[in-house]
């Protein structure tokens, strides 16, 4: 009997050991789950503050070219006072003509350099004689009667040049409308 006993007691250390290992199995599997639960959690917030990242510099782009935008935006329209001088003082023929030649094509070119690097910053000059009045580009300052139909609500004369800076209206056009009797 005691043989017996010995041989039961090592199927019952055999089946000891079996749970001892099944339970290590099981437990090393729901370790398995957690590390890999785990494991993609931070990959997913790592993939997301990946992507936030890419989101800041794409925006952070954006906003320096808008902020660069209206910073050119603002000088430009500072820059209108002196261009409408040069307009002013080019259109007073009298005086003009009676300065020196060589001062007169200096002013000119001058003048011809300042437009042409506001034209390289897409402002464009508009607004002329003849054309029908849009309040949405042209600020009416008076009116002037007509007889003509075909003169009504068109521009007279224009007194101050409107620009449009990258296709939108930067300064309307000040203008004289004719207005039919």
């Amino acid at each position: 009997m005691d043989e017996e006993q010995d041989v039961v007691f090592e199927e019952s250390d055999e089946e000891g050991a079996e749970k001892g290992a099944k339970d290590k199995v099981a437990k090393l599997k729901e370790k398995i789950v957690t590390l890999e639960k785990e494991s993609k959690e931070y990959l997913d917030g790592w993939q997301r503050a990946r992507a936030d990242y890419a989101n800041l510099v794409k925006t952070a782009e954006e906003d320096k070219k808008r902020m660069r935008s209206l910073a050119e935006e603002s000088f430009i329209e500072e820059l209108l006072p002196v261009v409408d001088s040069f307009a002013v003082a080019m259109s007073n023929k009298e005086a003009w003509e009676k300065a020196e030649p060589a001062w007169r094509t200096g002013v000119e070119y001058i003048y011809q350099q300042l437009m042409n690097v506001l034209k390289e910053r897409s402002l464009e000059a508009f607004g002329a004689v003849g054309e029908l009045f849009d309040p949405a580009l042209h600020h009416a300052v008076s009116e002037t009667a007509t007889d003509d139909e075909g003169l009504d609500h068109t521009i007279a004369s224009v007194l101050q040049q409107g620009y449009k800076l990258r296709g939108m209206v930067l300064r309307p056009v000040r203008v004289v409308v004719y207005k039919l009797k």
